[in-house]
C-alpha cells in the first residue's frame, strides 16, 4: 500500500481532492457513477474544469447507479449510457460510508450497494472518494442487506442466527425503503467484524439476498480528504 500526501493552500480539501481526481477522465470512456453527495460533487468539478484540463465531456458516457445521480447528470447535460456498456467501462467514481484498515469498505447508506457493486466489479480502475472520518481500523457500521420483500422474515432470522441485530430500514414516516431494484435493506449490525471476506460470502449464500454492502475487492486509488486542507492518495492494487 502507497500513500502519498498532498498537501494544499486551500482548507477545501474536498473540492481539491476532486479535482485532483478528475483528471483521470479522458476523452471517449465510458464512466461508472456510485451514489451519494460526493459523487454529486464530482460532477460539479468535472463541469467547471473539464475545459480547462482539456475534457471532450460530450464524447464520454456516464452510467449512473441511482435516480439522484442519473437527474443530476442530466441537469449537467452529461450523455447517460445503458446498462450494455457496464462491461466495457473504463472507471468508477465512488463514495463510501466506512473503509477498514485493510481498505474493505460498507458501502449502502443511500440504498445503490447492488448497482455500486456490480460497476465496481466491472470497471478497468476504480477511484474511491471520501474525507477522513470515512477511514477507521476496524468496522463498525450496520452491514446492508439487500433482500427481496418476499423473503424479508427468513433473511431476518437468518442474520440473527449469525449473531446479528437486523432492522428493515425505513423512512421517516415508518414505510420500509425501497431500492431502485424493488427491494428492501436490512441494516445488520454485527457485534465486531474480524473476517470481512468471509462474512461478504455467508451474507451472499442467504437465500433471498441481492447484495450485501461489504466490499471487499480493493479499488485503485482511495482519495482522503483532510481536516487540515490536505489530502492523501491511497493506492490500494499493487
Amino acid at each position: 500500500m502507497v500513500i502519498m500526501v498532498m498537501r494544499m493552500m486551500s482548507s477545501n480539501s474536498m473540492t481539491r481532492m476532486l479535482e485532483s481526481a478528475s483528471r483521470y477522465v479522458k476523452d471517449g470512456m465510458i464512466i461508472g457513477l456510485g451514489s451519494g453527495r460526493t459523487v454529486a460533487a464530482l460532477l460539479d468539478v468535472l463541469a467547471r474544469v473539464g475545459s480547462e484540463i482539456g475534457i471532450d465531456l460530450a464524447s464520454i458516457r456516464f452510467i449512473p447507479t441511482s435516480l439522484q445521480i442519473k437527474m443530476k447528470a442530466e441537469e449537467m447535460r452529461m450523455i447517460i449510457g445503458d446498462e450494455s456498456l457496464i462491461p466495457m467501462i473504463d472507471l468508477v467514481f465512488d463514495g463510501a460510508d466506512q473503509i477498514d484498515a485493510n481498505l474493505v469498505m460498507i458501502k449502502g447508506g443511500g440504498g445503490a450497494l447492488l448497482r455500486e457493486k456490480v460497476l465496481i466489479h466491472a470497471a478497468r480502475k476504480v477511484i474511491i472518494l471520501a474525507d477522513e472520518g470515512k477511514y477507521v481500523d476496524r468496522l463498525t457500521l450496520p452491514i446492508p442487506v439487500e433482500a427481496v420483500p418476499y423473503a424479508r422474515v427468513y433473511v431476518s432470522t437468518v442474520l440473527k442466527g449469525m449473531g446479528a441485530e437486523p432492522r428493515i430500514r425505513v423512512n421517516d414516516r415508518g414505510y420500509p425503503v425501497m431500492t431502485e431494484n424493488g427491494n428492501i435493506i436490512i441494516d445488520s449490525a454485527f457485534s465486531s467484524i474480524d473476517d470481512a471476506h468471509s462474512l461478504e460470502r455467508r451474507l451472499k449464500c442467504i437465500p433471498g439476498v441481492a447484495e450485501v454492502g461489504l466490499f471487499s475487492k480493493v479499488a485503485d486509488l482511495y482519495y482522503k480528504a483532510m481536516s487540515n486542507g490536505d489530502f492523501e492518495i491511497i493506492h490500494g492494487k499493487g
